[in-house]
């Protein structure tokens, strides 16, 4: 069994920068590879971010390349997704995901068997 809590969204202006964090809990986390997914209203869930279980692979959404960063620290079984010149098309629920254990590099959605509840992130204008 495996607990993700997310922190760290928020309110904040265009430019601005966040920094979520997730909270895992589990013996398996570190088995995982790990992703942020985000859903904006009216819109289909779409992955932000990933990052390999010992965080040596990362891929980014084509919109998050160059102003977000995706890490972890294993020892701490925390998440992060360093959000930089947010836009307000950044704004969105922002989920912390698990991948199963020995599933596929970037496999889909149903890949990801554990979810946090979400952080809300609202950029104005």
């Amino acid at each position: 069994q495996v607990t993700l809590v997310e922190s760290g969204g928020g309110l904040m202006q265009a430019g601005g920068s966040l920094r979520l964090s997730c909270a895992a809990s589990g013996r398996t986390v570190g088995s995982r590879a790990m992703a942020w997914f985000r859903q904006a209203p009216g819109k289909e869930r779409e992955v932000v971010a990933v990052i390999s279980r010992l965080g040596f692979r990362t891929y980014y959404q084509d919109s998050a390349k160059g102003r977000f960063t995706i890490s972890r620290d294993n020892a701490k079984s925390t998440v992060y997704l360093q959000m930089n010149s947010l836009k307000p098309e950044d704004t969105a629920v922002y989920y912390c995901a698990a991948a199963k254990v020995g599933s596929t590099w970037l496999g889909p959605s149903n890949e990801y068997d554990y979810w946090g509840q979400g952080t809300q992130v609202t950029v104005s204008s």
